[in-house]
């Protein structure tokens, strides 16, 4: 048998052999899945392709099952997957535990994966191959001149993004600008923070110069996209966690604290770089805020809605695109489908915690406040607009439920509450709770779900949705612009920019506000502003309120008590049992605790061992 097998392969390979009437017909065939150095930086369109895969290395998946929002005091990962343990502050150099978990998906971008130092560092090496190559590249026909140019400025914006997240998780890193090779040594130190910074504020300066002020397609990067990165790079850097007057608490013992912050210069100078950043891309007058004055007609939650499911405004500055008919495996891109209520077939994730919904002012300026008797009975009605446009609570309309639940919920209404009899037992649970019939695995805990980027149009069990994700946004300069102000003492400016904020979202302005107040009120705006834009998780660090942040979590409790028979949540014409009874309530298994290390990320252990140069950061 083994005889005649080996007698067929050879004939197989004869008949290959001759059907090939040119040796270089069967021997010089390009690889189909893989490209030579040389055919990549002779093909403008394989040279277009390397430049894209540096976006996706640089921005991830901001819409993945995780999202960054868990990490912080905006949302609950319903999973966990070790994400609890990481909001214990229990990571080590040997693990991160559930930052960025990889579970099954093979793509070291997706999650909070790319923000590591491994893929951040890879991303760099593409970025630092691109220059080391471009300049030979002649413009020709089919690659021009200005082709060329706007590659190097999107290089250059990209190698600055990437930069830039490695110094905000790490403090100093290795400043490597050119294309290891095997023979190479590979023992570097750790630059300064300040080196890190000027690198990365010269890579912007520089994109800028090569960068068109409009792209020729929305996902590139262009200009404002490079000064308005700039604005938040040296925002982050003039922020208390950099400054050595303020970040005692990090940096008490270490013995580099310039790996981690200004050690010296002056903190003013540092805030007027901001405030002058801010304004050179106002100066652009290219950008505007979403129905910045809301007409008294106006619905001003649904301008909102409009925003975040809108595929470009005048607002937008740096958009990252996903396609609907990309999979990017379970775990990648389906953001209504991850965190919709599971009577919705969803999976409940990313649940809004009580933390952040009670911060959504009241509709004449307010706070709100549990020990308010008229507010704690009814919590969600005349509150700040964009809390109608971000949340979804008790009772709000949504979109038409699945059949099987249709028949259990006709009027489709958000249910996270529970039917109790006069004994306390309960008897109804929502379809939206951990109880309900409909896929309770997929319950959330707090009481609440994600209206942000949610397109109600679309049943996200079968239809992905192609809402962008907004990196960069007009709003986030006006308020860039606001808290340089407000550092540098100029109170009354900083107003006018924050009450434009306000005025759009319907809010009455601020005023007479001066000093910490101000500061606390500005801080206030940023984190309704941008709740689920991936800021909250760096706003925390760099202005050193972790352990304000961090802390046993809450949700709420929603209940109906009552004495008659109980068929369905509901009755039959759509009033519920009696008014619901409002309480606050702590997330069993969220009691999340803080410790000053992970203001900074520790260094594997790893890459320690691969580079005897560098220093690790305390507490690790």
């Amino acid at each position: 048998m083994k005889k005649t097998v080996n007698i067929l392969i050879i004939f197989a390979i004869v008949a290959i052999l001759f059907s090939c009437t040119k040796k270089e017909e069967f021997l010089d065939k390009k690889p189909l899945a893989d490209f030579s150095e040389d055919a990549v930086w002779n093909d403008p369109t394989l040279i277009e392709t390397f430049v894209n895969s540096m976006y996706r290395s640089a921005l991830g998946y901001p819409f993945a099952i995780e999202r960054l929002s868990d990490y912080t005091d905006e949302s609950h990962f319903t999973a966990d997957w070790d994400v609890t343990n990481f909001n214990k502050s229990l990571m080590t150099s040997d693990g991160l535990l559930g930052w960025g978990t990889d579970w099954g998906n093979g793509d070291p971008t997706a999650n909070t994966l790319h923000y590591r130092w491994a893929p951040l560092y890879a991303n760099i090496r593409r970025a630092n191959i691109f220059f080391s190559k471009i300049n030979s590249v002649k413009a020709d026909d089919q690659i021009t001149k200005d082709k060329i140019t706007d590659l190097k400025g999107q290089a250059y914006f990209m190698r600055a993004w990437t930069y830039n997240y490695l110094t905000a998780l790490y403090g100093g890193v290795p400043l490597i600008t050119r294309p290891y090779g095997l023979t190479d040594s590979f023992t570097i130190a750790r630059n300064t923070y300040e080196e890190c910074i000027n690198f990365v504020v010269g890579q912007l300066d520089s994109a800028a110069i090569y960068l068109p002020l409009k792209a020729a397609i929305p996902v590139r990067v262009t200009k404002g996209a490079a000064l308005a990165f700039k604005a938040r790079v040296l925002l982050y850097a003039a922020s208390d966690l950099h400054n050595s007057t303020k970040n005692n608490v990090v940096t008490s013992g270490f013995a580099k604290p310039e790996l981690l912050g200004y050690v010296g210069g002056d903190a003013n100078a540092r805030w007027n770089a901001v405030k002058k950043a801010a304004k050179d891309v106002m100066d652009l007058n290219i950008y505007s805020l979403y129905k910045g004055t809301p007409a008294v007609a106006d619905s001003v939650a649904q301008n909102f809605v409009e925003l975040f499911t809108s595929k470009g405004t005048a607002e937008d500055i740096l958009l990252q695109f996903f396609s609907p008919k990309t999979d990017e495996s379970w775990s990648g891109y389906n953001p209504a489908l991850y965190s919709g209520p599971n009577g919705y077939h969803n999976w409940g994730n990313n649940c809004p915690l009580g933390d952040l919904v009670d911060d959504y002012e009241m509709k004449d300026g307010s706070k709100f406040d549990w020990n308010n008797p008229a507010q704690k009975t009814n919590p969600y009605i005349n509150r700040d607009s964009r809390f109608y446009a971000t949340i979804l609570y008790e009772g709000v309309q949504w979109r038409k439920r699945p059949d099987d639940a249709l028949k259990i919920d006709q009027f489709s209404k958000i249910q996270v509450g529970h039917v109790y009899d006069l004994a306390g037992k309960m008897i109804s649970p929502g379809l939206d709770t951990r109880e309900g019939p409909i896929e309770n695995w997929n319950g959330g805990k707090t009481g609440y779900y994600v209206r942000k980027w949610v397109d109600p149009t679309l049943d996200p069990q079968f239809v992905k949705q192609d809402v962008p994700f907004k990196h960069i946004r007009y709003a986030e300069i006006l308020l860039n612009y606001a808290e340089a102000c407000i550092e540098l003492g100029q109170d009354a400016e900083a107003m006018t920019y924050i009450n434009m904020i306000r005025t759009r979202a319907g809010q009455p302005n601020l005023s007479a506000l001066t000093g910490d107040a101000l500061r606390q009120a500005y801080r206030h705006e940023r984190r309704i502003e941008f709740a689920y834009e991936d800021q909250r998780f760096w706003d925390v660090r760099r202005w050193l309120i972790g352990s304000a942040a961090n802390h046993q979590t809450h949700g709420v409790d929603v209940r109906y008590v009552t004495s008659e028979a109980v068929a369905n949540y509901r009755k039959a014409d759509g009033t519920t049992y009696g008014v619901p009874i409002f309480s606050k309530k702590d997330i069993g298994g969220d009691a999340r605790g803080w410790d000053n290390k992970i203001y900074f990320f520790p260094i594997m252990r790893d890459e320690l061992s691969k580079n005897y140069k560098l220093i690790q950061n305390p507490g690790y």
